[in-house]
């Protein structure tokens, strides 16, 4: 979720030019909206054993990127899975 500077920042950016249009963009965004579809399909349940400790851990961090910690902890798997999940050092 923006907060108000982020979304200054974004009309300001907007304003000056700096974002321009792409070509085929009803395709892209049909390729686009296809692929969100296909991601968004939860049609597997899984139960799990954690510590109390990670999971009020994930609660937090879900709270500060303003999501439910379930989708937090299935992005994180997604990552995971797909190789996309980053170590930071």
């Amino acid at each position: 979720m923006m907060n108000v500077k982020e979304e200054k920042e974004l009309m300001e950016s907007v304003e000056a030019g700096e974002w321009k249009s792409v070509a085929n963009f009803e395709n892209i965004k049909q390729e686009l909206v296809d692929a969100a579809k296909k991601t968004a399909i939860k049609d597997y349940r899984i139960n799990i054993r954690i510590s109390k400790r990670d999971v009020e851990a994930l609660k937090t961090k879900a709270m500060e990127e303003g999501i439910p910690y379930q989708t937090l902890v299935t992005s994180i798997l997604h990552k995971y899975v797909t190789g996309n999940l980053k170590e930071v050092s």
